[in-house]
């Protein structure tokens, strides 16, 4: 369950936004973004379960293997692996929030899901359905709201998959040309986003191990998967780094420690119209 202090928070900004809404206004498309393992997933869920809205992932409008496939003959390889900007389809996604948007009471909205073991999208039959017109969209994301890198940040190598992968630039090139061509329009049509923010990238493998465990019903990932997990995040981490450091555009801020404790709240607008104050420190914990 996500912190019961945070979902009450948002639900105050739904009935906020939609108390300041025209009658005929689609209802209101919420953001949530954050590192590997923070706990967006979960928080996005319990949102729309609880207030009644469609809970959307990134992460199930990847591009299909063969789109990714044809997209690393074409650009770089290193875009097989999905993940980074440039990887998703957001013709889909758009398409799919205008359709929620309009939708009537008895539209039936069919929602992507991906097949991260089959690494490819899972066959329309078994994607599930939404009824009507959500009260509010959740669009959970780990790359939402990002800001592209100036120039010179590129330069620098982070880790060694650039450093062996990518020695010349290309794909981070290529990623952030992406995020500030195409990722901007949809972060545009957010009507809030909120940010999980982790202490450091430090956390990050830990977190993801510790989301992969629970799903294989384990205390620990076998250490084979944890190197392969070292290398898989290092597709992230330049991108997760530069959030984590103030390259993101989010109305709420949500400081996480190493233990998923929400330790501060920063969003002055969000907070004015939800209640005021951050919650006490290290009050709550975010399930991964």
């Amino acid at each position: 369950m996500g912190d019961p202090g945070l979902i009450e928070r948002i639900g105050r900004w739904i009935d906020h936004w939609i108390g300041e809404a025209e009658p005929a206004e689609p209802p209101p498309i919420l953001g949530i973004s954050g590192s590997q393992g923070s706990g967006k997933s979960t928080l996005a869920q319990d949102v729309a379960e609880r207030f009644g809205g469609a809970a959307l992932s990134l992460d199930d409008v990847y591009l299909t293997k063969a789109e990714r496939a044809d997209l690393a003959g074409r650009v770089h390889p290193l875009f097989a692996t999905r993940g980074p900007p440039g990887t998703h389809d957001l013709g889909l996604l758009h398409r799919l929030l205008d359709r929620l948007s309009s939708a009537g009471p008895g539209d039936l909205t069919p929602l992507p899901r991906f097949d991260k073991l089959a690494d490819d999208r899972a066959p329309e039959a078994d994607w599930p359905v939404v009824r009507g017109r959500p009260r509010v969209i959740v669009l959970e994301g780990w790359c939402l709201g990002a800001t592209a890198q100036a120039e010179p940040a590129l330069v620098t190598l982070i880790n060694g998959l650039e450093a062996k992968q990518d020695a010349d630039g290309l794909w981070r090139g290529a990623i952030n040309a992406a995020l500030a061509r195409d990722y901007g329009p949809l972060h545009a049509r957010l009507d809030a986003l909120i940010f999980l923010k982790a202490p450091s990238f430090d956390v990050v493998l830990d977190w993801r191990c510790e989301q992969e465990a629970g799903l294989m019903k384990r205390d620990a990932v076998p250490p084979e998967r944890l190197a392969a997990l070292a290398v898989f995040i290092q597709h992230y981490e330049r991108l997760t780094r530069h959030m984590i450091d103030g390259g993101v555009a989010a109305d709420l801020i949500v400081d996480l420690d190493r233990d998923r404790r929400i330790v501060g709240l920063e969003g002055a607008n969000f907070l004015a119209a939800t209640g005021g104050v951050a919650p006490e420190p290290a009050s709550r914990v975010i399930a991964p």
